[in-house]
């Protein structure tokens, strides 16, 4: 895909709206809208790499409630012709077609590549990569398991998402941010992951989300890792001119 001159793509990731609380949440959102406001008029695409919502479950007939502002806004964004791309995170991995039917957002399960102007893009939440991460990878088995999934969906909807969201405000072995500093390249595990898979094929840029840290980090040869923060604490976000992916932070 060539940009357009002129246009842009544009990554965010972790926003984890509804923690700790709807409320609490709230302002965050706004910013959030407000940025995607802005963004449209160049965008060429939105890339959106998971864990929009702390808790997303899609039961046959019911979706959570609330988050219309940013689920609306992403409505207009799309109509309008602009592609946005999205990527479950380990809070959201349960969508199955609200987003794609209602949205016409496309949503990948697995990390995917992707060519800008002759860069080559490896993009993906970044949840249970690399050589560490064990105790999600089990957990994340558990999660995705029809039968676990199923079993689920039985519960009341109230229970449900009331017994969710107190698990993903509560474990930080799923919310993945127990360790939110920056921990030495060495055990950085998604860029010892991108490092290995650099191994096999170059590729430009490594784009991940899930730690919740903004990093950029040159890796072998041209290409780099970025992770592209939160719109927690950091509100950053990524951009790519035709050129060069440069990490912002957004401030209204």
């Amino acid at each position: 895909m060539n940009i357009p001159i002129g246009k842009k793509i544009y990554f965010a990731s972790d926003n984890h709206l509804g923690a700790p609380t709807k409320e609490t949440s709230y302002p965050r959102e706004k910013k959030f809208v407000a940025w995607l406001d802005e963004i449209k008029e160049d965008a060429a695409a939105i890339f959106l790499l998971g864990d929009l919502f702390d808790f997303w479950f899609e039961y046959k007939t019911v979706v959570p409630k609330g988050f219309t502002r940013t689920l609306g806004k992403l409505a207009e964004i799309s109509d309008s012709g602009i592609p946005i791309y999205y990527f479950v995170g380990n809070h959201d991995l349960w969508m199955d077609g609200y987003f794609e039917e209602e949205l016409n957002i496309e949503v990948f399960h697995k990390p995917k590549e992707f060519v800008f102007n002759g860069k080559i893009f490896f993009i993906g939440h970044g949840d249970g990569l690399g050589p560490y991460d064990k105790g999600y990878k089990r957990m994340k088995k558990v999660f995705t398991n029809p039968f676990f999934k199923w079993c689920f969906r039985w519960l009341h909807p109230d229970l449900g998402v009331k017994i969710a969201q107190h698990l993903s405000v509560k474990n930080k072995l799923i919310s993945g941010d127990d360790d939110a500093k920056f921990l030495g390249e060495d055990k950085e595990w998604l860029v010892q992951y991108s490092k290995r898979k650099l191994e096999d094929k170059h590729r430009d840029y490594f784009v991940f989300g899930h730690r919740h840290l903004p990093m950029e980090i040159k890796l072998n040869g041209s290409a780099s890792y970025i992770n592209l923060g939160d719109w927690i604490n950091f509100y950053t976000y990524g951009v790519f001119d035709g050129e060069n992916l440069r990490l912002k932070i957004y401030q209204e």
